[in-house]
């Protein structure tokens, strides 16, 4: 069923799967939903279409399912909404709420991303593309979300928490989605840079091989 351009003031969009997570919480007082982030997540590993994700996602994962399982049954984690292989579309979490998506993660100097941010997972790999209804589905969605709330930047897991997220992976094609996206063209803005140290007085300047620090 296509998104109907409408969310409640909760932040429920209509027309769409809704499936409760208890995975999330109330959002600091008085602070705009500013940052969108993508992620990718695939349960079983490598593994679409089965339950895996919607289970952790409500708590009702069984270690027994799958191997894998074991080590996350007693993750609580969550995310706004989940967009399948299929374009299927998924909402855990209104948006009004804060839902348990980024982890120890900032972004501009600002720490907590929960707290400001919406949380979109595409069911997917770091290893596979995404599919077309995938991308579809993610620019409507998009769209929606930022006629309602003031969404300056689109990030991926890995840019609020480099080092310990890569997702949603080299196969996220960013310029495809910021085209399709259209006139509110997402802003994925990159982390700033840290401040180089500038050398000894007595080191001699060389140009064109400054070392990252």
């Amino acid at each position: 069923m296509p998104i109907r351009p409408r969310i409640s003031e909760g932040g429920v969009i209509e027309g769409v799967r809704n499936v409760p997570s208890p995975n999330c919480d109330e959002r600091p007082a008085g602070g705009a939903i500013d940052l969108l982030v993508i992620h990718s997540i695939s349960l079983p590993p490598g593994e679409f279409g089965g339950a895996g994700i919607v289970d952790l996602f409500t708590n009702r994962l069984q270690p027994d399912t799958h191997a894998s399982y074991a080590a996350i049954t007693d993750v609580k984690m969550s995310a706004h909404f989940l967009i399948r292989r299929d374009g299927g579309l998924i909402q855990f979490v209104p948006c009004a709420k804060r839902a348990w998506h980024a982890g120890k993660s900032s972004w501009k100097g600002r720490t907590r991303c929960n707290d400001f941010s919406i949380g979109i997972e595409l069911e997917g790999t770091d290893e596979v593309p995404f599919t077309a209804a995938q991308y579809r589905r993610l620019a409507a969605l998009t769209r929606v979300l930022q006629a309602r709330y003031p969404i300056r930047d689109i990030v991926g897991h890995s840019d609020v928490a480099p080092g310990r997220k890569s997702d949603p992976g080299p196969f996220f094609d960013w310029d495809r989605y910021r085209g399709m996206v259209g006139n509110l063209s997402p802003r994925r803005t990159p982390r700033p840079r840290r401040k180089i140290k500038k050398r000894a007085a007595r080191a001699p300047r060389r140009q064109g091989n400054v070392t990252k620090q």
